[in-house]
Order: structure tokens, then C-alpha cells, then sequence
């Protein structure tokens, strides 16, 4: 669940640098959103893993 709100902040906290970007052009903001959507795919993979872990251990 931790890692859960973790994604969650992430996309809240990227939401102004993606709007920089597409709206403004801004291109150091766009090199912010690539960061976040690494590090969001990241502990997608990680929820993942947790969740199959947890899945397969109540069998």
C-alpha cells in the first residue's frame, strides 16, 4: 500500500511539470516528466511483484 501512495504522489507532483510542457514548451520540464514516468514505471513493477508474492502465498 505504501508504494501505492508513492505512485500517487508522484503523478500529483509531476502534474505542473507536465503541463509546462506540453503548454509551454518547456523543455527542462519535459526532461522532469521523463524522470517521474521512470520512476513511476518502476514501482509499478514493484506493486506488481508485491501483489503476485501476496496472491500466490494465500494459496
Amino acid at each position: 500500500m505504501e508504494k501505492f501512495a508513492k505512485i500517487k504522489e508522484i503523478i500529483a507532483g509531476v502534474e505542473a511539470d507536465v503541463e509546462k510542457f506540453y503548454n509551454a514548451g518547456n523543455a527542462a520540464a519535459g526532461t522532469r516528466v521523463r524522470k517521474a514516468m521512470q520512476d513511476l514505471k518502476t514501482l509499478a513493477q514493484e506493486v506488481r511483484t508485491e501483489v503476485t508474492e501476496k496472491k500466490n502465498s494465500d494459496k
